[in-house]
């Protein structure tokens, strides 16, 4: 297991985060979460307990997530495992809703100040170590959020902040904001990325590299999509969340041309479609750390196992041809107006 650090700070995470998604525990809430998963306590405890033993650090739940019940049962297994605190990162996020009333959703002071609290009290700890905003919110500024969140880390409820699903345009907003008034600042973003899906290549990645952002990529088999469970006029095995839960959108045929790729490197190497698919976006040096969820241990076996796939030059390059993103406005101005303009070797 690689570790890299978090953001610009001297905070370091595994190379893959467990996400706790799937952990709902006996009451489950219904709606999408019944078809994302169905992990109870005793499978959440021996899920994260594999993951530890792999050398994962970093563990990555929301408020949201089967309305707090994931927060729930991932402090709970690190306290049945016996975990020190100081070994494993927690991230958790707030945004969503948690209520019936107008100010039980979004960034406001307020909702934030709120979830915060009760996020610690579900995970069973006295600070939060990556405290995200989940969703980019139109309503309130984006000087209330950051002034929020750096009250928070003041007062040691929170070590760092990060932001997903936020606009590039957003974070350097934010980080500029940070930087004139001595703010805590977006140490990390959390953005869908898969092999099918490199929309953030355009922006994103860019900006991350300009203000020194990690990377936590949500999402790298597109909701299962890239599994290798999946093909041209098939829906996918029964019970599985793709078909339940038909999210993120993806343009299929990229999809199939990518995921026959990768079936014949997998081949090579012995190894499924779905570690293929990990790989790939772990071999970016974009990413900091890759975010993935299980159901069972096998499935979490198989993803554990793409930290150690060694793709060549010869097959990424034939990974990213395969899954080239169309070209789109300004960029393609951009590279034929900075033909000339490269940066020259030092």
């Amino acid at each position: 297991m690689k570790y890299k650090q978090l953001g610009q700070t001297g905070l370091y995470v595994s190379e893959i985060c467990l996400g706790t998604m799937t952990f709902t525990g006996e009451n489950k809430p219904g709606g999408i979460w019944a078809g994302i998963g169905d992990v109870n306590q005793k499978l959440a405890t021996e899920i994260v307990e594999k993951s530890v033993a792999a050398g994962v650090n970093f563990l990555d739940t929301a408020d949201v997530y089967s309305a707090g019940q994931s927060e729930r049962l991932t402090g709970q297994a690190i306290k049945d495992l016996g975990l020190k605190r100081s070994s494993v990162v927690i991230a958790t996020k707030c945004y969503g809703r948690m209520g019936p009333g107008p100010n039980d959703i979004g960034a406001s002071r307020g909702h934030i100040m709120d979830s915060v609290s009760r996020s610690l009290e579900r995970l069973g700890t006295d600070h939060i170590d990556l405290y995200q905003i989940h969703a980019s919110d139109a309503v309130t500024p984006v000087e209330e959020t950051m002034r929020a969140l750096d009250d928070l880390t003041r007062q040691g409820m929170v070590r760092y902040v990060g932001c997903s699903n936020w606009q590039a345009w957003k974070v350097m907003k934010a980080n500029g904001i940070s930087a004139a008034r001595g703010w805590a600042r977006m140490e990390t973003i959390q953005s869908y990325y898969s092999i099918a899906g490199r929309d953030l290549e355009r922006e994103i990645v860019p900006m991350m590299a300009d203000q020194k952002v990690g990377l936590m990529v949500w999402s790298p088999l597109a909701g299962g999509l890239l599994s290798g469970k999946f093909g041209p006029g098939s829906n996918g095995p029964e019970g599985s969340r793709r078909t339940a839960f038909d999210f993120p959108p993806v343009n299929r045929d990229r999809a199939w041309a990518c995921v026959d790729a990768m079936r014949a490197i997998g081949d090579k190497h012995g190894a499924s479609v779905a570690r293929v698919a990990l790989a790939y976006v772990l071999h970016k040096p974009f990413v900091m750390s890759v975010i993935i969820g299980a159901k069972n241990t096998e499935q979490l076996d198989d993803n554990l196992e793409a930290a150690k796939l060694e793709l060549s030059a010869a097959e990424m390059k034939t990974l990213d041809e395969v899954s080239a993103l169309p070209p789109e406005y300004p960029g393609w101005m951009l590279a034929r107006q900075s033909a000339e303009r490269v940066p020259q070797p030092k």
